[in-house]
């Protein structure tokens, strides 16, 4: 067997390819007219948890054995994850005329990715999920009223022009994925 098939078997991704399609796909088509920014920023936050699962293997001290560099690997697993949330929920807001911007759907999933690269490295590939999911329902809790620290803190749901939103998100990106790019998951 393939390292490539061993990889995806360890890493459950066919059953996260699933979890995502259902989530980023599925949930914008059954909610229709209902679709708005919180549904959105949820669904996207489950898109991309349910896959940060898979960001460790079953035996850590395997995977740093191996004889193979896992920066590169890691990076690619990270942002494949961003590519297939991002591109599903980008197809289901095509096939339903939802009214997402594009740019609202890249933003939020590069920093929901940098949080869960975060995740992982801080409490383990198994904990993935906390963080993107858990900042993604807190945004959609937040009230409006909080004035400009509500793009900051809950920028997941700020617009897709807020100038704090796009800081927030890129460095979330920028420091989850080196984390998880260079040191891997916590054991």
């Amino acid at each position: 067997m393939r390292w490539t098939a061993l990889y995806a078997r360890s890493r459950h991704l066919t059953v996260a390819l699933a979890a995502v399609l259902l989530c980023a796909a599925v949930l914008p088509l059954l909610l229709g007219d209902s679709w708005s920014t919180v549904f959105a920023t949820v669904t996207l936050g489950a898109a991309v948890a349910v896959a940060g699962v898979g960001l460790s293997g079953q035996d850590l001290d395997l995977d740093r054995t191996a004889s193979f560099r896992w920066p590169p690997r890691r990076l690619t697993h990270l942002l494949v994850i961003g590519v297939v949330a991002g591109g599903v929920m980008l197809a289901a807001q095509g096939l339903a005329d939802l009214p997402i911007d594009s740019s609202w759907i890249l933003r939020d999933v590069a920093g929901l990715l940098g949080l869960t690269g975060l995740a992982a490295t801080l409490f383990g590939g198994q904990f993935g999920w906390t963080l993107p999911m858990g900042w993604a329902m807190t945004a959609a809790l937040v009230p409006k009223a909080v004035g400009q620290a509500y793009d900051v803190v809950a920028w997941p749901m700020a617009t897709a022009d807020s100038a704090q939103a796009w800081w927030v998100a890129g460095l979330l990106f920028v420091a989850g994925t080196a984390a998880y790019t260079m040191a891997g998951a916590r054991r």
